[in-house]
């Protein structure tokens, strides 16, 4: 293994690390299970890195990363036969404030976003944390979902939709 292609992979690491820990975490029940399922990600990552030239066939590394990682998720839950998206006391791990004001008021905004998310069907959850939480494109959205651009673009629109009517039922 060169020091050329390690050192690649490090740099992906490290642009993506964050971003997929947070997809994974507001998917399942403990910070524990996100952390093992990153990890996951990324040695299968490295191993398909290590496998191909990564310039030509891994086009993306992003949504490559984001792929393994929902597929990761799927297969948790075929294995754990339940399904929690994410606990009340786990929501401070997303983000790390700066101040107790700051850290308040984003725990009032994680509680309310996850209490409303949960409420959306598996699909429409994954399009908005990929697109508004990750800063994904819809192109990107495309390749992880395997779905056209054009099913992303309706499917956001219709999640948008459904999470708008669930956060008004709620007020």
């Amino acid at each position: 293994m060169s020091d050329k292609k390690k050192k690649a992979f490090s740099e992906i690491y490290n642009k993506y690390v964050n971003g997929i820990f947070r997809f994974v975490f507001l998917k399942v029940d403990s910070r524990q299970t996100a952390e093992d399922l990153t990890s996951e990600t990324f040695l299968k990552g490295w191993r398909a890195f290590k496998i191909q030239n990564p310039i030509s066939k891994i086009k993306n590394p992003r949504a490559f990363l984001y792929k393994i990682a929902r597929n990761l998720v799927v297969d948790y839950y075929r294995q754990k036969t339940h399904f929690r998206i994410i606990s009340i006391e786990n929501a401070k791990f997303i983000r790390d404030p700066k101040n107790l004001e700051e850290k308040m008021n984003l725990d009032l905004d994680m509680l309310r976003i996850k209490t409303s998310l949960s409420k959306l069907q598996d699909t429409h959850q994954e399009i908005i944390i990929l697109r508004y939480l990750d800063n994904l494109s819809i192109f990107e959205i495309a390749e992880i979902l395997d779905k056209s651009e054009g099913a992303v673009r309706v499917g956001l629109h219709r999640a948008l939709k459904a999470l708008r009517a669930v956060m008004e039922m709620e007020q």
